[in-house]
């Protein structure tokens, strides 16, 4: 075809004015010209810088700093960057005294395996019910003992020199009882107190109907601490629902969140594994989870499977309805790897939604 061309053009003079039989093939052997020669187009280098700061400017106009209320704190360098955690699914009886001294041992197995982390069920040193709470429940301020189980952790927790988030215990306040996990820091010191924020109220007719609000109140405040394993956010049970807390916690630089929790035989199959996900997920941190092993003979029939997340919504570790410690490894050098690849932060919508941390807020 270029050939073709090229001799159309270079008849000799004096066939000027005769019609040229390939004039009428000009329109197809011709190359037109392209935009690019008529109108200086930007070289690729330069419509990539435009692509930025168009996506500058959008993601300007949507206002991410703005979903947070107040703004979200920068993810904090965290004392360590891996590290082993250990979940301990541990069965319950109504021996008091068995239930604390057997959860010493599982505390003390999972750290000669190399967890700095530990995490206990919800519920551990008693049955899970309402007649049982009152019985059970220790005075966690007053120590010693007014409280044989946070006195153990206390002495564990300095001992081995680890971190332990204490499942949860009943607590007994006044006239009042909270369902309350204890954060001891590896000096043996109560770091935290969380004090169950959403009750188990459910009735699913055929199923399973639970009121904890018969005999517990609902704790006000959310919890978050700064460890020798990072920054954790706390909930109990019930509380990986609201997804509203989680945020918070992420919007507070949480590396971790740690949930005790004791999921039942109809929601734990449907709901578990699928909330811790969903948590991991939606704020890009890692999530561990700890059961009580499964009592087909009990009032109360945990659904186990205790787990670990990570901050992709991967399980990274997890187990079956038995008594099982496990050894995982947690490396937060993946969550800015994590946040890079999807910038959700970067992303949100300023503009049309906000999440407002009350407590932050008024303590400004």
């Amino acid at each position: 075809m270029k050939s073709a061309v090229s001799s159309s053009l270079f008849f000799h003079s004096k066939n000027l004015l005769k019609p040229n039989p390939l004039s009428r093939l000009e329109s197809v052997f011709l190359p037109k010209p392209s935009l690019r020669s008529i109108v200086k187009l930007p070289s690729s280098s330069t419509t990539s810088g435009l692509r930025s700061i168009s996506s500058s400017s959008m993601a300007s106009s949507f206002k991410p700093e703005q979903a947070r209320v107040p703004s979200a704190l920068p993810l904090p360098a965290p004392p360590l960057t891996k590290f082993n955690i250990g979940l301990c699914q541990l069965s319950v009886t109504a021996d008091k005294s068995r239930n604390i001294s057997h959860a010493k041992k599982a505390i003390e197995e999972a750290a000669s395996k190399g967890a700095k982390l530990v995490l206990l069920p919800e519920i551990w040193n008693s049955p899970y019910s309402n007649d049982s709470f009152p019985v059970y429940a220790e005075e966690i301020d007053a120590g010693g003992e007014s409280s044989p189980s946070t006195a153990m952790l206390s002495e564990v927790s300095k001992r081995l020199e680890i971190t332990i988030i204490g499942g949860s215990i009943p607590e007994r306040v006044g006239d009042r009882l909270y369902n309350t996990c204890c954060v001891f820091g590896s000096d043996g010191e109560l770091k935290a107190k969380h004090r169950k924020i959403h009750l188990f109220d459910i009735d699913i007719p055929g199923k399973i109907t639970f009121m904890e609000s018969k005999t517990l109140t609902a704790g006000e405040t959310p919890t978050i601490v700064d460890t020798d394993v990072g920054r954790i956010g706390i909930g109990i049970c019930y509380d990986i629902r609201f997804q509203e807390l989680a945020m918070i916690y992420a919007a507070r630089g949480a590396h971790l969140l740690c949930y005790p929790g004791a999921f039942n035989m109809t929601t734990g199959p449907l709901h578990w594994e699928l909330l811790q996900r969903a948590r991991a997920t939606d704020n890009q941190l890692y999530v561990a989870t700890c059961s009580p092993a499964r009592d087909s003979g009990a009032g109360y029939t945990a659904w186990g499977h205790s787990t670990l997340i990570g901050p992709f919504g991967e399980v990274l570790a997890t187990t079956e309805h038995e008594e099982a410690i496990i050894i995982a490894e947690i490396d937060y050098s993946i969550l800015e790897q994590r946040r890079t690849s999807l910038p959700l932060n970067k992303q949100r919508r300023g503009d049309l939604y906000q999440l407002v941390d009350v407590q932050r807020l008024n303590s400004k």
